[in-house]
């Protein structure tokens, strides 16, 4: 396939297409990222949401979600959660093993030679200065992020947004308990939503 090929509905492209641009996208984002999940998240995003047009924002923002409030590492939760959207499980396993796999060889290689890195001056300048840029790459997606918030012109979800805010950087709280506390917020709006909007209650408000 050229390249005109590769954005569109998965719908259209072949398994084996999907298939190789899922192994070779994650395995590419796992090896040239640093800074941890987020930062991988947002590599994520400027790929299958803006140049593959495979994902929506919001399919991004809930995923991003699931990988959060779930168990494991936060790269790892969200390739699978990618893989499985494009192609089920063997789209899961197959953006797993992509991810897995620089990271493997990477440690491997370190802990190998752990003493020549450990007190290489060198290194540990290049590590102090990728700091810089790992920081301003979660911030383009905690703006990103928050904008797609905003822009819902909800209060509830805007005001849920500062709250997760004010308790993960004031008091600590765990993300994982935010999430789940947020969630269930939305599940408790979605069931008065569909409460209201049943047949039952307008039948009753007509009478």
């Amino acid at each position: 396939m050229t390249d005109k090929q590769i954005t569109g509905p998965v719908e259209s492209l072949s398994s084996l297409y999907i298939y190789r641009k899922l192994f070779f996208t994650n395995l590419i984002i796992s090896a040239c990222t640093f800074g941890g999940g987020f930062v991988i998240i947002t590599m994520m995003r400027k790929k299958f949401v803006e140049e593959l047009h495979w994902l929506t924002e919001d399919e991004m923002l809930d995923m991003t979600a699931i990988a959060q409030s779930a168990p494991g590492a936060l790269a790892v939760n969200a390739s699978i959660v990618v893989g499985y959207r494009m192609k089920r499980f063997a789209g899961a396993l197959v953006c797993t093993v992509a991810t897995i796999i620089p990271p493997l060889v990477i440690i491997s290689v370190i802990a190998l030679f752990y003493n020549q890195f450990r007190d290489n001056s060198y290194i540990a300048v290049a590590l102090q200065v990728m700091r810089a840029g790992v920081a301003a790459v979660i911030f383009d997606v905690v703006i990103s992020l928050a904008g797609n918030v905003i822009k819902t012109k909800s209060i509830l979800w805007m005001g849920l947004m500062a709250a997760a805010f004010i308790a993960s950087y004031f008091f600590k709280v765990s993300a994982v308990i935010i999430i789940l506390l947020c969630g269930a917020v939305g599940l408790i709006q979605v069931c008065l939503s569909n409460r209201h909007d049943s047949p039952t209650t307008k039948k009753g408000g007509g009478q």
